[in-house]
């Protein structure tokens, strides 16, 4: 495949990260609005993260007990593009539940709903992230998978704006909730879009086949491993991945309660804030996705420098056009500098960038819990900063050296996903006041950050013990 056509149907594989990131953060928004309105306990909102994070894992539990009844891998067998366009497929039918569950108020059809949204979104995950890395040099790979993210942050930074838009209408007007009927709209909207990107997938040049995976990093003990589980990188990265998942999600929606209860921020105003969180992973993903680019050195270090901002600007464009007052938000521009910092210390390469963003995670964290006001609030959101490129990092280094069993390994990463899930579900479980309350609740945070830098000292000794190395000067590195 050319270099152009190459370039081409990357653009289009990326486009169904926006969908993964709309819809996660959207269910920021639901949160609080479903709390308020049924009445639920901080946990029991919770379900819908769970409920959405879990599907992950079944839906990979299904992939790979069908891959092992039908003798093969799944994917392989369909196709990618195919499984891919099946996936949004799957997911265009959970939207469809949306609809009886605003009519009614259900919140058990409308977390079935989402269950069945993220059940494609499983298989989408399990094709499209291996494609990202293996379309184009492997080396790299995260840098690519960066790219992607930063488009999915796309999609998590107006998710949250369009969907309180639609419950709330103006969010400026001061207006509160008048039926929770208006949630079926945007999801109705956004099933149908499903189907156009699935019917576009089935007819685009994206290929059906992963021809080589990793081949310049496949170990000379491949062959005699007969499991993806046989590689330690690949098991410690499946509790990274759940773990990390786990922080993102549950930072971001246990924020809107902290807000109500810490500053008595009103539901309605509170999704400029989480729009931030995730803009704060789009400003991260963007800035790393420079190094996918063959850039000068100069170039480099300038874009390096402007791109962080150049997102920063996207956040605040779209919250300008959604008539947000904007003046809370220019003081982040200085949070800025600390990812700037964080990125260029890490010098391209994954596991060093993996162990300073998760202490640099650690950090805001406790500044967040030690402190009061917007500079708490501040500092939670800055999470998603040092969360921005931890996906493609952990996910670069668990498959590499698996050959021939990439595809396998990338479906037992996508199942951990779940940690999404069970971590938030565990935070708003103790965020109870009468066990840690909600500002001490981020010690969940504190511990899923301090196993990553655990993973990233382990992961570096064991693939050099598999001959691979990214500190090798040859540009392999990953954000």
């Amino acid at each position: 495949m050319s270099n152009k056509s190459n370039s081409s149907s990357l653009l289009v594989l990326i486009s169904v990260f926006f969908f993964w990131g709309f819809v996660a953060a959207s269910n920021d928004i639901l949160i609080p609005v479903f709390k308020d309105k049924l009445n639920l306990e901080q946990w029991q909102s919770q379900m819908i993260s769970f409920a959405f994070y879990v599907a992950y894992t079944v839906g990979s539990l299904i992939y790979y007990f069908a891959s092992k009844a039908s003798g093969g891998d799944i994917l392989n067998k369909i196709g990618y593009k195919n499984g891919i366009a099946l996936g949004l497929s799957i997911s265009a039918m959970g939207t469809l539940l949306f609809y009886p569950a605003a009519q009614t108020a259900s919140f058990p059809l409308m977390i079935s709903g989402l269950f069945i949204v993220g059940l494609g979104f499983s298989l989408q995950q399990t094709a499209a992230n291996p494609l990202a890395i293996v379309m184009g040099d492997p080396k790299k790979g995260s840098q690519r998978l960066s790219l992607a993210g930063g488009v999915n942050n796309v999609g998590t930074t107006i998710g949250p704006l369009l969907v309180s838009f639609a419950i709330f209408g103006s969010i400026s007007s001061g207006n509160t909730l008048a039926s929770i009927e208006s949630i079926k709209t945007p999801y109705l909207i956004l099933g149908a879009a499903f189907i156009i990107v699935a019917v576009i997938f089935k007819f685009s040049s994206i290929p059906n086949k992963l021809e080589h995976i990793n081949d310049e990093q496949e170990t000379a003990n491949t062959n005699t491993r007969k499991s993806a589980l046989n590689y330690p990188q690949l098991i410690l990265g499946m509790i990274a991945i759940f773990v990390y998942v786990g922080v993102e999600v549950s930072t971001a929606s246990n924020l809107p309660e902290f807000m109500k209860q810490k500053l008595n921020t009103p539901t309605e105003q509170i999704a400029p804030y989480v729009s931030l969180f995730w803009a704060s992973l789009m400003i991260g993903r963007w800035t790393s996705s420079v190094g996918a680019f063959n850039l000068s050195g100069g170039l480099k270090s300038i874009m390096n420098f402007l791109m962080p901002y150049i997102a920063f600007g996207v956040f605040l464009a779209v919250n300008k056009i959604a008539s947000h007052d904007l003046t809370p938000f220019y003081v982040y521009a200085f949070v800025i500098i600390a990812l700037i910092i964080a990125d260029i210390l890490s010098k391209g390469n994954p596991a060093r960038q993996l162990l300073i963003f998760s202490f640099a995670g650690i950090t805001a964290l406790f500044i967040g819990m030690l402190s009061s006001g917007m500079v708490s609030v501040y500092a939670f959101i800055s999470v998603g900063l040092f969360c921005s490129t931890l996906w493609p990092c952990i996910f670069t280094l668990a498959i590499a050296g698996l050959g021939k069993h990439t595809n396998e390994g990338s479906s037992f990463l996508i199942m951990m996903i779940m940690g999404g899930g069970f971590i938030s579900l565990l935070q708003g479980v103790v965020a109870s006041d009468n066990i840690l309350g909600i500002q001490w609740s981020y010690l969940v945070g504190v511990a899923c950050f301090a196993y990553l830098a655990f993973y990233a000292w382990k992961v570096t000794r064991i693939l050099k013990d598999q001959g691979i190395d990214y500190d090798k000067p040859s540009g392999n590195g990953g954000h």
